[in-house]
C-alpha cells in the first residue's frame, strides 16, 4: 500500500464514521491484497467503481466518497503535470492561464485584461474545499464535458478554475470594483448556488463558441426567406445554439404561386430541409443540431404537421429529428370545449383576399380581441377557401402524437402576448426549443442584391431574431442558505454582460440582442427544496410556497435590472413598454409598498433588460449542481444516469429517512397540482416555464384532454413535453443552465 492510499483512507475516516466506511475498507483491503504493488491511480479507479456499486436509497452518501477519491486522483494527475505538490495544485493558476493562453486554448483577454497582480489575487480566492460539494456524477459531468481540454483531449482545467474563468470572462469589462465583481461571481458559481447556461459553461474563456443558449427566427413567405433562414439556422447550430423557427407565414399545400393555383407544396418540404440541417450541422462535433418548428392551429397544413414525428405512415411525410410546437389561440381551446367546428385557412390566401395576416393578431382580453374578430371575418368571407373540421378531431391528433412522440409543444399565443411587456414594439409568434422564451419576433426581409465595385452586396432589412441568455438559481442550495438577495444581482449582471461579450454570427440576432437586452433568469431544484422543507408536492402549501418564493425572486430580479439601468442605462426600447407605463405591475397585482417603490424606480431609471425571467429545463446542469431538474418532480428516487460510455447510479439529492416521504415520482403525481403550482409561479415570470406533463401510457384521452384544458384555463402560457412512460425524449442541452 502506498502512502497516498493510506492518506486517502485516513482522510475519508475523518469525514465518515467507522460504520459508514466499513464496506469500503473491506473492499479496499481485499483489492490491495490482490494488487500489492498497485499505484494510487489504479487503486482510485478500482475504488471509485466499488464505491459507486454501493450507492442506493439507504446509503446515498457513497456518491460523495466516490467524488472525493476522484478528486484526489485529479489533483495527483494535475500536480504531476504542473510540477507542484498536490496541496499547491490550485496556486499556480496564473501560470496555468498564461501557458494555455499561449497554446491557444484560452482567449487572450484573460491575460491581457487582467494584470499579473490581479491574477495572483484571484488565484488566492480559489477555494479547493468547494470541490467537495460535488456528487460523483456532477464532478464527472463537469470534467468530461465542460472544462478546457488540450489538443489531445486531456483535461487541463480543474473545477474551481472553470468557475473562476467564467467569472473573469463575464466581468472582464466592468469598470468599477471589477475584482470584487469577479470574486462575487466566483462565489455564486463555486458554491453551486447557481449555474450558467451550457454554452456559457462550455465556452466562456475559450477561443471558440458563443455564449447564448438558443435562438428563434421567423420565416417569411418567400423562397429567399426560407433559404436565408436555413443558412442562419445552420450557422447558429454550428456554434452550439438550439433553434426555434416559426413557419406560420408560409403558404399551405395547394396554395397559389404567382397566380398559378395548386402550385405550392406547403410547409412540409421546408421542414424536412430544416430536419436535414439539424442532422448534418452538429454542435461543435458534440451532438446533432436541435430545431423546433412552430405552426398555427388554423393553418391548412396542420394535420400533416402533427404527424411529422410519428413512427408509422409514409416516410416521405416524416421529419423525425424536428420538434414540433403548435400555436393555439384561446378561441381554439374554447371551440374544443364547446365541441364546435374549426376552420383551417391558407395564410397566403388570407393575405391576398383579406389584406391582412391572421397570425399578426391576438386577443387583447380574455374572451375578446382582434384575433377572434379577424378569424370571424375570414369565416364569413365566401371567397376564402377553407377546410372545416371538428376542433376535437385536431385535439385528438395532438394527443395521439404527444403520447407517441412527446410533442407537439403547446403555445398559448393569446396569453403570451397579453403578458408581453414589450408589445409596443411587436408581438410573439412562437417560442424556442424549450418553450420558455417569449420575445418579440419578426421576419428579416430581403431587399436587393447588387454588384458594386466587383463585390456582390446583399441587403436585408433585419427583423427581430430572438436570442436567449440564460442562468438558473439552484433552489435546493440558495434558498436554505438565505442568499437570494446577494445572489440575484450577481446573476443579472453576469447575464447582461453575456449580451455585450457575445459574438453572434447572425447579424439580425446580434441587433435584436442589443435592442431588447433580453435575459432569462430561471430556477432548478424545486422538488429538492420542497423535500428539504418537508412540503408535499400535492398540497396547497406547495402552491402557496411557489407563489411567495417566485414573487420574491421576481422582485429581486426586476430590482437588479433596474439598478443596472441606473448604472449603465436602460435598454433602447424601454420607453412605452409595460415596464415604463407601470402596466407590468398592474397586470400582476403588485401593489404593496415594496412593489410600488420599485415601480416608481423603474419608471424613473428604466430597466436594463426588456425581458428578465424564464425557467429552462436545465437537466444536465442540475445534475452537475447536485439537485433536481427545473420545476419538475423527480422520475424516481434512484436511477442510473446513462451516457454514451458510462452508466452511473444516482439518488435524488439529500435523500434521508425524513426527505424520502416528500420525493414522489412524477408519474404518480396528480398533474393538476403541477399545473396549479405553475399557474401560481407564472404570474411572476415575464416569459415562460418549460412545463412537462408526466402521464402513464395507459392514460385515457379524456384525462389528457382535461389536463390540457386545465393548463390553458389556468393561464399557463406553454406546456413542453408530454412525458409518457413509453416515450424517450431529447433533453435540451442548449437551455440547460
Amino acid at each position: 500500500m502506498t502512502i497516498q492510499i493510506e492518506q486517502q483512507i485516513a482522510k475519508l475516516k475523518k469525514s465518515y464514521t467507522e460504520d459508514e466506511l466499513e464496506s469500503f475498507v473491506r473492499l479496499s483491503d481485499r483489492w490491495l491484497r490482490k494488487n500489492d504493488n498497485a499505484t494510487f491511480e489504479a487503486w482510485a479507479d478500482a475504488m471509485i467503481l466499488q464505491t459507486l456499486s454501493l450507492i442506493d436509497e439507504e446509503e446515498p452518501y457513497w456518491t460523495f466518497v466516490a467524488a472525493q477519491i476522484y478528486l484526489e486522483k485529479l489533483y495527483d494527475q494535475f500536480a504531476m503535470r504542473r510540477e507542484v505538490s498536490v496541496k499547491d495544485v490550485y496556486k499556480v493558476f496564473p501560470e496555468h492561464l498564461a501557458h494555455y493562453t499561449e497554446a491557444g486554448l484560452y482567449h487572450e483577454s484573460l491575460t491581457t485584461k487582467y494584470s499579473e497582480q490581479e491574477l495572483q489575487e484571484l488565484a488566492s480566492y480559489l477555494d479547493q474545499s468547494r470541490d467537495e460539494l460535488f456528487t460523483y456524477i456532477g464532478l464527472k459531468t463537469l470534467m468530461d464535458r465542460y472544462v478546457v481540454r488540450d489538443y489531445t483531449k486531456t483535461p487541463v482545467e480543474l473545477p474551481q478554475e472553470r468557475w473562476m474563468v467564467i467569472a473573469m470572462t463575464l466581468m472582464q469589462d466592468e469598470t468599477e470594483n471589477r475584482i470584487e465583481k469577479v470574486r462575487e461571481s466566483y462565489w455564486a458559481l463555486s458554491n453551486l448556488y447557481m449555474t450558467v447556461a451550457t454554452p456559457t459553461l462550455s465556452n466562456a474563456g475559450k477561443t471558440h463558441g458563443q455564449l447564448s443558449s438558443c435562438f428563434i427566427d421567423t420565416v417569411d413567405d418567400s423562397l429567399q426567406s426560407i433559404y436565408d433562414t436555413n443558412t442562419d439556422v445552420a450557422t447558429l447550430s454550428k456554434y452550439g445554439g438550439g433553434i426555434g423557427v416559426y413557419m406560420g407565414k408560409i403558404r399551405s399545400r395547394g396554395s397559389s404561386i404567382k397566380g398559378f393555383k395548386g402550385a405550392s407544396s406547403g410547409v412540409l418540404p421546408w421542414i424536412k430541409q430544416l430536419n436535414n440541417t439539424a442532422v448534418s450541422v452538429d454542435q461543435l462535433g458534440q451532438r446533432q443540431g436541435a430545431i423546433a418548428v412552430y405552426l398555427d392551429v388554423w393553418h391548412k397544413d396542420v394535420f400533416t404537421f402533427l404527424d411529422l414525428r410519428l413512427n408509422n405512415g409514409d416516410e416521405r411525410l416524416r421529419a423525425h429529428d424536428i420538434f414540433t410546437g403548435l400555436c393555439l389561440p384561446d378561441l381554439f381551446m374554447e371551440t374544443v370545449e364547446a365541441r364546435g367546428d374549426w376552420h383551417l385557412f391558407d395564410p397566403h390566401e388570407v393575405r391576398e383576399v383579406m389584406g391582412y395576416s391572421l397570425e399578426d393578431f391576438y386577443d387583447e382580453k380574455k374572451g375578446d380581441g382582434s384575433f377572434r374578430t379577424k378569424y370571424a371575418e375570414c369565416i364569413a368571407n365566401p371567397l376564402l377557401s377553407r377546410e372545416v373540421v371538428p376542433a376535437i378531431d385536431i385535439m385528438k391528433r395532438i394527443m395521439r402524437s404527444q403520447l407517441e412522440t412527446g410533442v407537439p409543444f403547446m403555445f398559448y399565443r393569446d396569453e403570451v402576448n397579453r403578458m408581453n411587456p414589450n408589445k409596443h414594439e411587436g408581438m410573439v409568434y412562437s417560442s424556442n426549443l424549450c418553450t420558455e422564451i417569449f420575445q418579440n419576433m419578426s421576419a428579416t426581409e430581403f431587399e436587393s442584391i447588387t454588384l458594386e465595385d466587383d463585390v456582390i452586396v446583399t441587403r436585408r432589412k433585419p427583423g427581430d431574431f430572438v436570442v436567449c441568455n440564460l442562468s438558473s438559481i439552484n433552489l435546493g442550495r440558495a434558498v436554505p442558505a438565505g442568499v437570494l438577495e446577494r445572489l440575484i444581482p450577481v446573476q443579472v449582471r453576469m447575464l447582461d454582460n453575456v449580451i455585450a461579450l457575445n459574438t453572434i454570427p447572425v447579424k439580425q440576432a446580434e441587433r435584436t440582442n442589443l435592442r431588447y437586452r433580453g435575459i432569462g433568469l430561471g430556477t432548478f431544484g424545486w422538488h429538492h427544496l420542497l423535500a428539504l422543507k418537508e412540503i408535499q408536492w400535492e398540497s396547497e402549501e406547495a402552491v402557496e410556497f411557489a407563489d411567495k418564493l417566485y414573487e420574491e425572486i421576481a422582485y429581486l430580479t426586476i430590482r437588479a435590472s433596474n439598478e443596472l439601468a441606473s448604472e449603465k442605462g436602460a435598454y433602447p426600447l424601454f420607453e412605452g413598454s409595460d415596464w415604463h407605463t407601470g402596466a407590468y405591475f398592474d397586470k400582476r397585482g403588485y401593489d404593496s409598498n415594496k412593489w410600488n417603490a420599485l415601480r416608481a424606480a423603474v419608471a424613473e431609471k428604466g430597466m436594463r433588460n426588456g425581458y428578465v425571467m424564464a425557467v429552462a429545463p436545465n437537466s444536465s446542469t442540475s445534475i452537475l449542481a447536485g439537485s433536481t431538474a427545473t420545476i419538475d418532480p423527480i422520475f424516481q428516487k434512484s436511477y442510473s444516469e446513462e451516457k454514451k460510455d458510462y452508466k452511473i447510479p444516482v439518488t435524488v439529492p439529500d435523500l434521508s429517512p425524513v426527505t424520502t416521504w416528500y420525493y414522489k415520482s412524477a408519474y404518480f403525481i396528480d398533474q393538476n397540482w403541477t399545473i396549479k403550482q405553475n399557474a401560481a409561479r407564472a404570474r411572476h415570470i415575464d416569459q415562460g416555464i418549460s412545463l412537462n406533463l408526466y402521464v402513464q401510457n395507459t392514460i385515457k384521452a379524456k384525462d389528457l384532454l382535461a389536463l390540457h384544458m386545465n393548463a390553458w384555463a389556468s393561464g399557463v402560457k406553454t406546456t413542453y413535453y408530454v412525458r409518457s412512460t413509453s416515450v424517450e425524449l431529447l433533453e435540451c442541452e442548449s437551455c440547460a443552465s
